[in-house]
């Protein structure tokens, strides 16, 4: 006997794959019901699946919402998911880099406020239009309200001004 699945032969799937799947479907049906109303509207639905997800939306008793998740991913299992699946990844892609994003400016907001003028030096290399003289009082405020134990809205002030400067040229990684 060959290896190789010929033409006539078809490749049984187990039972243990498809219950791993069909739960695979009912955690996308979980993400779905628990997503946010603006993201629920741009998934690509069709008016019965729709439906069903808003009335599992709906419920708030624990064992009705479970009874209607199981319909919703058995509704999922009789469809070609392929649209659906690429429109909540390309979410959580957005998310990721949003998140990504967050955490680069944060990472220049502390190098500013630890650091030494060289890195307010490397910075202004990369985006020449930021204000000198703004960058280094709020940096100067940040740290003395760090070491004054008081509320760091220098450090917050910084921070804004830093994701305005990402928003227009992206910051390079620190």
């Amino acid at each position: 006997m060959s290896d190789s699945i010929t033409e006539n032969e078809t490749l049984e799937i187990s039972k243990s794959q498809r219950k791993r799947e069909a739960q695979e479907l009912v955690n996308l049906a979980k993400e779905i019901i628990a997503m946010t109303e603006s993201r629920f509207k741009k998934l690509p639905l069709d008016e019965d699946l729709r439906s069903a997800i808003e009335f599992a939306r709906s419920i708030k008793p624990y064992g009705a919402r479970k009874r209607q998740l199981m319909t919703v991913g058995k509704m999922l299992r009789l469809r070609d998911n392929a649209d659906l699946l690429d429109a909540v990844n390309n979410f959580d892609q957005k998310t990721r880099q949003a998140n990504a994003r967050f955490h680069l400016v944060e990472t220049w907001r502390d190098r500013l406020i630890e650091g030494s003028d060289q890195v307010l030096s490397e910075l202004l290399e990369q985006a020449p239009a930021a204000n000198v003289q703004t960058f280094r009082q709020l940096i100067r405020n940040a740290k003395k309200e760090a070491t004054l134990g008081k509320p760091p809205s220098s450090s917050r002030k910084l921070f804004k001004l830093l994701r305005e400067l990402d928003t227009q040229s992206p910051l390079p990684p620190p």
